[in-house]
């Protein structure tokens, strides 16, 4: 996780970026990239990139960002990791014209692709991210995010400017960004528990759509286009038995856990117990000549809202040989947590799952482990929570 940060000025404001107002966006985003920090503004201070570096692949100061291509016309900050780096460097390298200045950074091979192909890249790489990029030759500037939005975009287009950033707080840096609230998001969180893209509960403050990309000009010309969806990527299994659909999703799974598993730092897996989270801990330990560390927490106390599956969790770590840490909760962690997570969310979304994801985060970080995977999603393709059958 990298916090990612910037501003362009359109032709017709007379603002210019500057370093401290940069660095003062940035910094908000500290515990997103403890690792580094970065910042580039132009010499003409209309555009400016700053960047908060979670060490995960290239671990080298080479691979520091905002990072530029070999003649300085594109500029980088990015969030996130490209699965397939090597594949597409190796691509990249048959091709030739490119000189390269890291070991195997896929923030490199974000650069070198766009200079290949263009914003069609995007459908190359495999990923989950959040990339702002600067083409000086053409003057644009691109906001791109993932395919599921995986990795947070927020963005806000006020006096004469565009910002942008990780996180929400780093745009409320800016003096003259508006404060208030949107009436007509909140509905929909009221509605949906969440506030759906592209709106925020902050009137002015958007967030990029998952699979879409903005493309902004300096006279202030904006275009947006959705990339990808999923329904053009999906075909009916008719006629396919139970049985080879099974083989399809485990050898897809597979593929999906053996790419998420490059990484140039420890990697671990939340374990809750349940299917997704169980599945992930099978599969990871597969063809690892060591065990798979596993984190999980449980509660003090049964609760009919919040089930302790520390037994499930204890018994799946058990049978891939994990080695586990868990941590048991009490009252007192959720209520000295609540001021931290209400500083940390921006904005708030009713599940009660953000005050475990935070703790368990905690304990991998404290046990030696920078990066984990989740069994997110799984109920939503599914159709695992029970409440979907009964309507169904």
């Amino acid at each position: 996780m990298c916090g990612i940060v910037g501003v362009l000025n359109f032709k017709n404001s007379s603002f210019r970026v500057t370093e401290p107002y940069l660095i003062r966006m940035r910094d908000t985003m500290v515990h997103r990239g403890p690792d580094g920090a970065g910042a580039w503004i132009a010499d003409d201070g209309r555009i400016g990139l700053g960047h908060r570096r979670l060490s995960i692949i290239d671990l080298s100061p080479a691979a520091a960002q905002p990072m530029c291509n070999e003649d300085g016309s594109l500029w980088v900050s990015f969030n996130g990791e490209i699965y397939n780096h090597a594949e597409i460097r190796r691509e990249l390298e048959e091709i030739g014209g490119h000189r390269w200045k890291t070991d195997h950074s896929d923030t490199e091979v974000i650069l070198h692709a766009f200079e290949q192909w263009g914003i069609e890249c995007l459908q190359k790489f495999r990923g989950m991210f959040a990339i702002a990029l600067w083409d000086a030759k053409k003057r644009e500037l691109w906001l791109i995010r993932d395919r599921i939005g995986i990795k947070p975009l927020y963005y806000s287009v006020h006096h004469g400017r565009v910002t942008f950033a990780s996180e929400i707080k780093a745009l409320l840096q800016d003096p003259e960004q508006n404060r208030a609230l949107d009436e007509a998001a909140f509905f929909h969180y009221l509605s949906f528990l969440t506030t759906p893209a592209p709106q925020t509960l902050f009137a002015g403050i958007r967030k990029v759509p998952s699979g879409t990309w903005l493309r902004f000009r300096e006279n202030g010309q904006v275009l947006e286009q959705r990339y990808w969806d999923v329904w053009d990527h999906t075909q009916p299994l008719i006629g396919v038995s139970e049985q080879d659909i099974a083989e399809q999703i485990l050898a897809e799974l597979r593929t999906a856990v053996r790419l998420r598993k490059v990484s140039d730092v420890p990697v671990g897996v939340f374990l809750s117990g349940g299917i997704d989270s169980s599945t992930n801990a099978a599969l990871f330990s597969e063809r690892e000549d060591r065990p798979v560390k596993t984190f999980s927490i449980g509660y003090e106390g049964e609760y009919q809202s919040c089930r302790n599956e520390l037994q499930f969790a204890r018994k799946m770590a058990c049978l891939v040989g994990a080695e586990h840490y868990e941590r048991i909760l009490v009252q007192e962690d959720l209520l000295d947590f609540l001021p931290r997570m209400v500083y940390l969310q921006d904005e708030p979304i009713a599940d009660p799952v953000c005050v475990p994801i935070y703790y368990v985060s905690q304990l991998a970080r404290e046990s030696g482990v920078i990066v984990c995977q989740v069994g997110e999603g799984s109920d939503e393709l599914f159709c695992g929570y029970p409440s979907w059958k009964i309507k169904l």
